[in-house]
């Protein structure tokens, strides 16, 4: 027969139907406010669960669930005013170890999730939340790596036995003297051919060399500073306990980070925007010599003056033992011996290796530690905002090595708060550059909740002028189109479950989109069919010609749009993308039921017996 399916086809239409309703059915539910606890140094146990009840219990809160998962809890509240009273109490109640971070949960049932079955992620646009844009201190950055390349050139001069008379950085320019030619000839021919990332120029009349980067190595150093700000900010989220975050590069020296669904948005921006980090140094010269430096300005050459917490001044090696983005590991603790605040310390095998090496070759003598924090100030003045940044260091502990030790040992010299916040900025890593947020936005619950009704009574107006126009104007066969449509909504709705899309305002607008160009098959289906019913041929021929003859014309029209969907997804930003995201799958799942789903519905009602009439 003309008009008939082979079974498998029916039973594949069958099995799609279903389990696209099992993975549309998550969001029907909605979300819980909650609550998301985990520690710094392990993962949550049974006894934290119960101990955390109990503080809830006592503080008279009612909650829905507590539920312990890959050593997180979560603790689920029936509204947000109780979740609020019990993340202050809990903070209370908690040690400083734990970290509670306001969150909202998917209310998905247990049968559903038991299918890994998660509801579509809200946007900010939709679910509230704090947008920031972030802007990486390029100049910073360079300015770190030029100093860096000058630690360098120093130690390869000494190795090299090559004397010379000073190194410094002038005007984002490398200069290095000589006292006499011969060394300064020897450094001219191996300084180039050792630090490629570096230009030279002689200037013989002064014996000096003055270098400054490549096109090709400036370029490399911002990429790899921007690459590397955006993982450590993805860290720090991590940290923070929020779900789905949105971190981006934009342009070539910001950062566009959105975090959906978080209301402690102060906290969040506090510890995003900060650049805590550690070096380790070796202390050089006596406190008189110190005293000295610091009242003539007179440095000894192979030191710099700094500062400890209570203004002494000190004298510590310009050479850096370790830094911040050699630390792997970090948690707060208390000092066993003197029970202050302390930071536990792993570092990877660079750094451990750097660390042995020098602990064991300057046992007995002293070793700092030093805080390094960048801030920046906004200062207005009349009408003009201008902003500093303005770097702090200073030394937070001096000891002396009593043995060699290599990966793991302790800070101590911070205070509780302290010691905790720099805990955890190390153990996320340390920022390659600075970052200042440029532009913030907060969007409220209640902003998303309306506008979640305004795109739901979008989709729901605009389905219905469709099932009434098609029921109208095509009749039965108007009737099986609605089917497919209404097929096609959860299918859609399944796919971007289950690829846990993020779904936006402009998602919303693609999902419209599709539901007013999904009956354009069946239109082009339709009316091949009327035309072959006037054309004098049967039925059952008029609605297999009207399928195999409109078929290449409903292909030409989708692949079309679906190439200009995926060019809008490769080439546009956020909004955009989630808009191309939608409308590609509503083109693809629109064919499918257009094609697939009307033809066996009508293959049902008509393709088993013989028909004189059809009602279209």
């Amino acid at each position: 027969m003309l008009n008939q399916y082979p079974l498998w086809k029916y039973i594949l239409l069958i099995v799609v139907i279903i389990v696209s309703m099992v993975y549309a059915a998550p969001n029907l539910y909605g979300q819980d406010p909650a609550i998301q606890i985990s520690h710094h140094t392990r993962s949550l146990t049974q006894n934290d669960k119960l101990s955390i009840e109990q503080i809830l219990e006592k503080g008279k809160l009612t909650y829905k669930s507590a539920e312990l998962k890959n050593g997180k809890l979560l603790v689920r509240f029936n509204n947000e005013t109780t979740q609020l009273k019990a993340v202050d109490l809990l903070k209370k109640k908690l040690s400083k170890e734990y970290l509670t971070a306001l969150n909202l949960a998917p209310a998905t049932p247990a049968w559903l999730r038991a299918f890994d079955a998660q509801p579509m992620y809200l946007g900010l646009d939709l679910r509230g939340g704090v947008h920031f844009l972030m802007e990486v201190d390029m100049a910073a950055d360079l300015k770190r790596l030029r100093e860096s390349l000058l630690s360098d050139m120093r130690t390869y001069l000494r190795d090299e036995k090559i004397r010379y008379r000073g190194v410094r950085l002038k005007n984002n320019t490398m200069q290095v003297a000589f006292r006499d030619k011969e060394n300064f000839s020897k450094a001219a021919e191996k300084l180039p051919r050792q630090f490629r990332d570096i230009d030279f120029t002689e200037h013989s009349d002064s014996l000096t060399l003055s270098g400054k980067l490549t096109e090709k190595a400036t370029r490399a150093e911002k990429r790899s500073a921007l690459q590397q700000n955006i993982i450590t900010l993805r860290n720090r989220v991590n940290e923070l306990g929020v779900a789905e975050p949105v971190i981006q590069q934009q342009g070539e020296a910001r950062i566009v980070v959105e975090l959906p669904g978080i209301q402690d948005t102060a906290e969040a921006k506090k510890i995003l925007g900060a650049t805590a980090t550690l070096e380790f140094r070796l202390v050089k010269g006596s406190g008189a010599e110190a005293a000295d430096a610091e009242k003539t300005g007179r440095v000894p050459l192979q030191s710099l003056l700094f500062h400890e917490r209570n203004g002494t001044p000190i004298l510590l090696s310009r050479r850096v033992i370790v830094t911040g983005d050699q630390i792997i590991d970090a948690a707060a603790t208390i000092d066993s011996q003197s029970g202050t605040p302390a930071v536990s310390v792993r570092l990877n095998g660079k750094g451990a290796k750097k660390m042995g090496e020098t602990t064991r070759e300057n046992i007995g003598k002293p070793m700092a530690v030093v805080f390094i924090e960048n801030k920046v100030e906004t200062r207005h003045v009349g009408n003009t905002t201008t902003k500093h940044r303005t770097t702090s260091k200073e030394v937070i502990n001096v000891a002396t090595i009593r043995g060699q030790f290599s990966s793991r040992f302790q800070v101590t010299g911070l205070k509780s708060q302290e010691a905790h916040d720099l805990a955890l900025l190390l153990r996320a890593g340390s920022l390659r550059a600075p970052v200042e947020i440029v532009e913030e936005r907060t969007v409220g619950p209640s902003l998303g909740r309306d506008n979640i009704k305004k795109g739901f009574q979008s989709v729901i107006i605009g389905f219905i002028l469709v099932l009434v126009f098609m029921a109208v104007y095509y009749k039965v066969f108007g009737l099986i189109a609605n089917i497919a449509l209404t097929a096609n909504l959860v299918i859609m709705v399944a796919l971007l479950s289950m690829i846990q899309a993020t779904l936006t305002l402009p998602g919303i607008a693609g999902i419209v989109l599709t539901v007013g160009m999904a009956v354009d098959a069946n239109v082009l289906i339709f009316e091949r069919i009327k035309e072959e019913l006037r054309l004098g041929n049967s039925p059952q021929a008029s609605i297999n010609a009207g399928y195999e003859k409109a078929f290449s014309t409903i292909t030409d029209a989708n692949v079309t749009t679906l190439l200009a969907a995926l060019v809008l997804f490769i080439l546009g930003a956020g909004p955009i993308k989630g808009f191309a995201v939608t409308l590609s799958i509503g083109i693809i799942t629109s064919m499918f039921t257009a094609i697939v789903g009307t033809r066996a519905i009508v293959n049902i009602l008509y393709g088993r017996k013989k028909v004189t009439r059809v009602s279209i």
